[in-house]
């Protein structure tokens, strides 16, 4: 018999909608191009590299990002540095459901200055918002 869930994905995403702040993709546009908040890209790397990205946003799994932003973590990440002193921060996926989810565990956390993409990538892309191609990874060196 299958697991009767207390909560589906979509009841997740829903509950979530209604507690972060969602920025339209025109919001979106003007604060990449003011240059002040980080732009996190939560989609896995096959869909960066078949969608093309946001210039100068940062990527960060999916399943890394709490770590990846926590200070404390072993697992911080660099490039998360200004969002300790508060840099805004607009986190985007395909289509704005993981980004909704992820955006309530950083608030969760205590990240005030989170918000992210309606529509997620798609709605960027269809905008004619800007969309670079995904630098092709290094190669690795030979043995």
């Amino acid at each position: 018999m299958p697991i009767q869930l207390k909560k589906t994905a979509s009841q997740l995403v829903d509950e979530a909608m209604a507690q972060v702040r969602t920025v339209t993709v025109a919001e979106a546009r003007a604060l990449h191009a003011a240059g002040q908040a980080l732009f996190v890209d939560l989609r896995d790397v096959r869909e960066l590299e078949r969608e093309g990205v946001i210039p100068g946003a940062v990527h960060a799994p999916r399943g890394m990002l709490e770590f990846w932003v926590d200070a404390t973590s072993p697992y911080f990440h660099k490039a998360f540095e200004g969002v300790q002193e508060g840099r805004p921060m607009v986190l985007f996926c395909a289509a704005g459901w993981r980004s909704a989810l992820a955006t309530k565990s950083l608030l969760e956390m205590g990240f005030t200055e989170v918000g992210h993409v309606e529509g997620g990538f798609s709605a960027w892309k269809a905008a004619g918002a800007p969309v670079a191609e995904k630098a092709p990874a290094r190669p690795k060196a030979a043995p």
